[in-house]
């Protein structure tokens, strides 16, 4: 099994570049950054783990395509991913430039983990209603498909157009979130596979995930859980489920205490 690491990275907490070939150096398999554009100070929506008040490395989180980018001047192996990328709150054309931007410097490292959000004021910034954000998301997903994919791209929003650099990778897609019908829907029309976020209950869904990739004449989807707190039980209970990846969570903090956690992980979880 592989297994890859996830930080909150903010402008307080260990810097990425440093972080990535820290894990690198230690067998790690990937490094996944999350986003969030903005937070409105006005917290109208409650925190979606169910903290009292919301983390700090919420409001401070970087771009993650940015940082990943720096992550990938250092780095040779380390697959670079976002967990997960808002696709709803970013504009298709420029942000598929950016992925195959840096698709294409890394050498085809690139995994793209999208998501929905549930931030509402967050989503509604820019512009998106927040119950037409998984549509929207989609549509901008299979028009950035198209940029990667085809010579002359054409979709609703824009006219027949090039765009290069191509992809490496695809770049392989992810959609995150929790378990359901609506969520499997768009796993099996367009994406590699489903991120959840800590794994629970990923045992009792993978039935109706294999029905939803079936109903779309695909092939099984695969399942990476990102931000699991790892223990040996719970690794070997993941690959007895056939999943291959797993990514464990890091404290968003300075260096002298992100790295302990990075050794401890690596002394006890990799070969």
């Amino acid at each position: 099994m592989r297994l890859g690491i996830t930080i909150f990275s903010t402008d307080l907490a260990m810097n990425v570049p440093d972080l990535a070939r820290a894990a690198e150096e230690r067998g790690f398999s990937s490094l996944y950054l999350p986003e969030h554009t903005h937070i409105p100070v006005s917290r109208r929506t409650a925190p979606a783990a169910g903290q009292g008040e919301l983390p700090e490395e919420y409001k401070r989180t970087l771009d993650p395509l940015v940082a990943l980018a720096g992550a990938a001047a250092v780095t040779g192996t380390l697959t670079l991913g976002t967990a997960i990328l808002l696709a709803a709150q970013r504009e298709p054309i420029v942000t598929a430039k950016a992925v195959a931007t840096l698709d294409h410097l890394s050498g085809g490292r690139v995994v793209l983990g999208i998501g929905f959000g549930w931030n509402v004021e967050e989503i509604e910034n820019h512009r998106v209603p927040y119950r037409e954000r998984r549509e929207i998301a989609r549509r901008n997903v299979l028009a950035m498909r198209e940029l990667w994919t085809r010579e002359v791209a054409a979709f609703d929003g824009f006219e027949p157009s090039w765009s290069w650099p191509k992809p490496v990778s695809g770049p392989p897609l992810y959609v995150g979130g929790a378990a359901g019908p609506k969520l499997f829907a768009q796993v099996a029309e367009y994406a590699e596979g489903w991120m959840p976020i800590g794994g629970k209950g990923v045992k009792a869904a993978l039935p109706a995930l294999r029905e939803a990739c079936e109903r779309a004449g695909r092939p099984m989807a695969r399942v990476i859980p990102v931000g699991t707190l790892p223990t040996r039980e719970k690794l070997d209970y993941f690959a007895g489920l056939g999943i291959e990846e797993v990514v464990a969570t890091l404290p968003s903090g300075p260096a002298d205490h992100v790295l302990p956690i990075l050794d401890r992980y690596a002394k006890e979880f990799l070969p």
